[in-house]
């Protein structure tokens, strides 16, 4: 761990954590998606970091002392999703599925299954629990839950700026978290997906689902599994690019935050009115072949109100 003023005790808020100095940064890249442009400087002020994604234990610390009920396991809220079957408005989360075969990427409901009784507790569904897993990241969190433990734990959740920024372990402008390469000497050094997806995974770096965290070296700054494993909710709303203005670099932004909520609706589902946070880091279901986006400067746009197999946070705390 990083020294750094006022370090944190380790009371409720589980994850050891790391002082990221801050500093200033070249944030995005004009390389990859459409959304990850354009390529700005950035300042960030210095915070700590969780070293590792909040796992299964922490989780369930937090809610043996609340009460508290994922998004997961509640019903959803009619008004929201209209039109939808009330076999569908059970407490539920999407759960990964590889396919037999090869499939029409395009289409993600090919993997994707919304799954009754699926919850953090539960990841695969009813039969299912985290038995073994309780160094796993928690996953099946959506932004609300996220929200609910960093406050129970006196921290917050980053900004995209101040996760990318720690991400980037000090590299400027690197592919990755360690360098430029996937898998330097053929190590692989991120849980991700090798093989075509989503129905062969030959698992050449270990896995074929979550890990436990601290799998991986950590980066420059000591943060684990910040590319690949699980996705991390940020605080900020989802923009479909970077609002910076490349032609400015006199102009650099100092703690940035993204767009509105307004902007964060999804064009594609008109009827549907849930906002969209961005998440980041990328996944165990990443691949080559498919979502290149194990990488610190990648980012997508995530609704609020739902659970995954592959999102889970980690939290910071501001001086």
């Amino acid at each position: 761990m990083m020294d750094g003023p006022n370090r944190p005790g380790q009371g409720c808020e589980g994850a050891a954590m790391a002082w990221i100095a801050g500093g200033t940064f070249l944030m995005g890249s004009d390389r990859h998606y459409p959304e990850e442009r354009p390529s700005h400087n950035v300042t960030v002020a210095g915070f700590w970091m969780d070293q590792t994604a909040v796992t299964n234990w922490d989780f369930a610390r937090f809610v043996a002392a609340t009460g508290h009920k994922t998004i997961a396991e509640r019903p959803l809220d009619p008004t929201l999703y209209p039109g939808a079957p009330p076999d569908m408005l059970v407490p539920g989360a999407l759960v990964f599925r590889m396919t037999d075969g090869p499939v029409d990427t395009r289409d993600i409901r090919h993997w994707w299954h919304w799954t009754k009784g699926a919850h953090w507790r539960a990841p695969e569904g009813p039969g299912s629990d985290i038995s073994g897993r309780e160094d796993h990241p928690v996953v099946h969190v959506g932004f609300e839950d996220a929200a609910a433990y960093a406050a129970w734990a006196g921290k917050a959740l980053p900004t995209e700026a101040e996760w990318e920024f720690a991400a980037r372990g000090g590299l400027e402008d690197a592919e990755f978290a360690w360098g430029d390469e996937l898998a330097p000497g053929g190590v692989h050094l991120a849980n991700t997906w090798q093989g075509p997806f989503p129905w062969r995974n030959f698992e050449a770096d270990g896995f074929t689902g979550t890990c436990p965290v601290q799998s991986f070296p950590p980066n420059g700054y000591g943060l684990h599994e910040v590319c690949g494993n699980v996705w991390e909710w940020t605080v900020d709303w989802w923009g479909a690019q970077h609002a910076a203005d490349p032609e400015s670099p006199c102009c650099v932004a100092e703690n940035p935050r993204g767009p509105g909520m307004e902007a964060s609706f999804d064009p594609l589902q008109p009827a549907i009115r849930i906002p969209r946070k961005v998440v980041k880091g990328g996944s165990f279901l990443c691949a080559p072949s498919y979502c290149r986006r194990y990488r610190p400067a990648a980012r997508h746009a995530q609704m609020v109100d739902t659970g995954m197999s592959h999102i889970g946070f980690r939290c910071i705390r501001r001086p």
